[in-house]
């Protein structure tokens, strides 16, 4: 074998993986660094809903936090976002069932039930948005996923967009931060 290019290879592989250092750990470091600031709406992205109708740890986690910032007065509005899962129910109604339950007014809760992933529910907060005539929002999902989410929204020409993370940490964490390396750079040349 050639010595360069084993050089080369080695060269390569340890800048890419220099790369994925430094792009995780900024994933990360947003994340976590919540952007509060009063907007006209909280997006919140959907996640699982277990076998018996309710939301998982994680989806619950991501409806608190929009609790908690919605009665500190940050938005007016709450959009929850999400499709049917491999469970059968959808994602949305139960999202908004679980804040009504907690004391959230009905009114205040928009669905969008076609959020399959994020840069749909992206492109239907847009729209909701313009029907409303709503200018800010603020994005509500777990702490890696913001990057990526508020990448998606700027992508819809969204000036104004903000981000809060669910407080839950889980082990499946660190396949998830692995996993937004590639997605990320998917949606930027989207």
């Amino acid at each position: 074998m050639n010595f360069n290019f084993i050089k080369r290879s080695l060269i390569v592989v340890a800048s890419f993986f220099i790369w994925f250092i430094i792009h995780t750990t900024f994933v990360i470091i947003d994340g976590l660094n919540d952007e509060l600031k009063a907007v006209d709406a909280a997006v919140v992205l959907g996640n699982k809903v277990e076998v018996n109708g309710q939301p998982s740890e994680r989806l619950k986690a991501r409806l608190d936090k929009s609790m908690e910032l919605f009665e500190r007065g940050y938005f007016t509005f709450i959009i929850v976002s999400g499709g049917i899962g491999k469970e059968g129910f959808d994602e949305a109604k139960v999202m908004k069932s679980y804040l009504i339950d907690k004391g959230i007014p009905e009114d205040k809760i928009i669905e969008d039930n076609n959020g399959y992933n994020s840069y749909m529910t992206a492109q239907n907060t847009s729209k909701i948005m313009d029907d409303l005539e709503l200018d800010s929002v603020m994005v509500i999902t777990q702490y890696f996923h913001v990057s990526r989410t508020k990448l998606a929204f700027r992508k819809m020409d969204m000036k104004e967009v903000y981000s809060a993370h669910a407080n839950i940490f889980e082990i499946r964490d660190i396949y998830s931060i692995i996993r937004e390396f590639p997605a990320y750079y998917k949606y930027l040349f989207k």
